[in-house]
């Protein structure tokens, strides 16, 4: 008869690689190349940047290091033993002689080239574009930021030890703590025992020395004592009452707060050429800030004879333009750090660009301004002028300069010296400054 039971079937596993690395590769691997290397990836990540428009900022790269700073030491098994060798010597130069030096192109190798036709190449290896902006901001950061509030919507968070408590999580327990109650627990409850048990055993001694002593008494007594032992014997080693966790509590950390105004000239005095770097720059600026901070206000203040606070959008693609009123972008500034933003717990950081012409009354009023206004509430301002020549803004702003350690100014007048600029305005610590 055949049987209706079907054969049972194998159970099939599906595994998902979800690494973020393709097949083939190794994260671990990968990772500790980038950690060795981080320096000369890093300036090799600098040069690159360099070439590229703001547009492709983001993406990935290939980057090629030297193949003589990624060899490794090798070791190896030389000729050993004792050798005789004869070197020979010149027939040129004997003992005294002074050689002279090489004339240009005679000696020393200073190309690629190797004498044998052979060679190597430096080695290229491709960054993803996450790792490129992470090298590209390693080093930069807000100058002058400090924690200064306690946040109620989002919160920084902090774990500390606050004690021991006897209910949580097994992963808590805390063994030391837990068998050094249960020995307290074991002494204050057999105490009273013990020291009726050492009573009897005294007195079941004293009564056996004796001859004269009834059978029945010792036989109470060593009843007595047996029940004492067995009382003690029930005291459990490690009750579950005795079990301490440790206890963590979460407590609110003061996080940094902060706020960056960003003022650009839009006037007819700035061009296409000029705008454009402008806003490469405040492109960069914004990327920056929001990739590393994440509570972080950006105001956005487009200006020509009047100012106005712009959406981002606007900001970058508007094309509205005027005269020139330099100081309507910081008189709007102030009026709105005055609403929103005054307190000690904000950071507040301005960056201003133009291309510095202005009528010379106003640009002495923009001095006045930031003197008397702003540079005493803002931790730090940096000025960028998109043009060559020195126009009146620019002197009264190295005036500015001289007296405040809290502001900073740099000319941009091609793309290239974009990057170099907002690195020199952002790194770390600048020169200078305090924490």
């Amino acid at each position: 008869m055949a049987s209706d039971k079907r054969p049972e079937r194998a159970a099939l596993h599906q595994v998902i690689d979800r690494r973020l690395s393709g097949k083939n590769k190794s994260i671990g691997n990968r990772e500790r190349f980038l950690r060795r290397y981080r320096e000369q990836i890093r300036d090799a990540v600098r040069k690159a940047v360099g070439d590229r428009s703001i547009h492709n900022i983001e993406e990935g790269a290939d980057i090629s290091l030297p193949r003589r700073d990624v060899n490794e030491p090798v070791f190896s098994h030389g000729p050993g033993g004792s050798r005789e060798m004869v070197h020979p010597g010149n027939q040129e130069y004997v003992r005294g002689d002074r050689i002279p030096r090489p004339r240009g192109g005679a000696g020393g190798g200073g190309g690629n080239a190797s004498p044998d036709g052979t060679g190597e190449d430096d080695f290229t290896f491709r960054i993803t574009r996450e790792e490129f902006m992470n090298y590209f901001f390693d080093d930069l950061a807000l100058p002058r930021l400090i924690r200064t509030q306690l946040l109620a919507d989002a919160p920084e968070w902090k774990t500390r030890r606050a004690g021991f408590v006897s209910q949580g999580n097994p992963t808590s327990l805390h063994v030391v703590r837990s068998m050094r109650v249960g020995l307290a627990r074991r002494i204050a409850m057999g105490g009273d025992a013990r020291r009726q048990l050492r009573r009897a055993e005294e007195h079941l001694a004293l009564l056996e020395s004796r001859s004269d002593t009834p059978a029945a008494e010792i036989e109470a007594l060593k009843a007595e004592i047996e029940e004492l032992r067995q009382r003690l014997a029930r005291v459990p080693f490690l009750d579950p009452f005795d079990l301490r966790y440790r206890h963590r509590v979460r407590e609110p950390l003061p996080t940094s707060k902060a706020v960056m105004f960003c003022l650009m000239d839009v006037s007819g005095s700035m061009d296409e050429a000029r705008k454009d770097l402008a806003k490469r720059f405040f492109i960069l600026l914004y990327l920056f800030l929001t990739r590393h901070y994440k509570q972080t206000d950006v105001i956005f203040i487009r200006h020509h004879t009047q100012a106005a606070e712009v959406t981002e959008d606007e900001f970058f693609h508007a094309t509205e333009s005027g005269g020139t009123v330099v100081s309507s972008a910081l008189t709007l500034m102030n009026e709105i750090i005055r609403e929103r933003y005054m307190g000690s717990e904000w950071n507040i950081y301005g960056a201003q660009a133009s291309d510095g012409d202005n009528w010379q009354q106003d640009s002495s009023k923009c001095r006045e301004l930031l003197e008397g206004k702003l540079l005493p509430l803002c931790r730090y301002f940096a000025y960028v002028q998109v043009a060559d020549e020195d126009q009146n803004l620019w002197e009264e702003y190295t005036r500015v300069l001289e007296a405040n350690a809290n502001f900073a100014m740099q000319k941009i007048v091609t793309p290239a010296q974009i990057f170099p600029v907002f690195r020199d305005l952002f790194r770390k610590n600048p020169a200078g400054a305090t924490p």
